[in-house]
């Protein structure tokens, strides 16, 4: 144990993970969603592909909770319960894939997902059709992939809500209970499989303090009405995190 906590706070690019997470705790916050497309190309940029995912889950596990009560009143619980059992269904075939990614490819790919996700997002398209039982399952099951083989499973349910007519209280309330759960079924899969990285881990929960508080603020600056100015400041932080995290920006 004391190796793993000297260990953790060595970690390479220490500071740029600390300000993609407190910003990203911000974005999820006030919207519920959004702040894996930051902390992931931020993370990816400089650990390997498994300990990127698992910083990016442990320090998420942390943050949310003080909105989680509000969240659990204010959502659709049936919903939430379709999108996880999808998930849980395409989980380890993410998993796998990950275990054979090459570090710099992984970090194109991570970048480049987040790009094009961020680009259908801002063009409106949407999954489009009633929430039915099928395309929500459906859907789970394409963020549980996604959550797997790039860290990322907030996307297709985000884009899923964003077409249904549901208010857009109980939709953020959807988006925080979806991935906090994604959150803690990937932990399990990385510990169960053997592939936890403890040190990694360890460094996701401390840095996840922050986060929480910047959840907590985040929450308090939740305003419907200013839901447009947010939107647009929040594609430009996911945008940029994107470009940043390129390997191309590598020695």
């Amino acid at each position: 144990m004391p190796d793993i906590l000297a260990a953790a706070p060595a970690t390479q690019g220490l500071l740029w993970l600390v300000l993609a997470v407190c910003i990203a705790g911000l974005v999820r916050g006030f919207a519920g969603f959004g702040s894996a497309m930051i902390i992931m190309p931020a993370a990816s940029s400089v650990l390997s592909p498994v300990e990127a995912i698992i910083f990016t889950i442990t320090t998420e596990l942390l943050g949310p909770l003080p909105n989680a009560r509000a969240a659990w009143r204010a959502g659709s619980l049936a919903d939430i319960r379709l999108l996880l059992v999808g998930a849980a269904l395409a989980l380890p075939l993410g998993i796998w894939i990950l275990s054979l990614m090459d570090p710099t490819r992984f970090g194109w790919i991570v970048s480049a997902c987040v790009l094009v996700l961020l680009g259908l997002m801002v063009s409106g398209w949407r999954l489009r059709g009633a929430l039915t039982r099928k395309l929500t399952l459906f859907t789970g099951g394409l963020g549980g992939f996604m959550a797997g083989f790039a860290g990322l499973p907030g996307p297709p349910v985000i884009m899923l809500y964003m077409a249904s007519t549901l208010p857009v209280a109980v939709i953020r309330a959807n988006f925080l209970l979806y991935l906090l759960a994604i959150d803690l079924m990937l932990f399990a899969a990385f510990w169960l499989s053997g592939m936890m990285n403890w040190s990694v881990a360890l460094l996701g929960l401390l840095v996840g303090i922050p986060n929480v508080i910047a959840n907590m603020i985040g929450a308090r600056l939740f305003d419907p009405s200013a839901e447009r100015i947010f939107r647009i400041v929040a594609y430009l932080v996911i945008a940029v995190s994107a470009t940043v995290g390129l390997p191309l920006w590598k020695g």
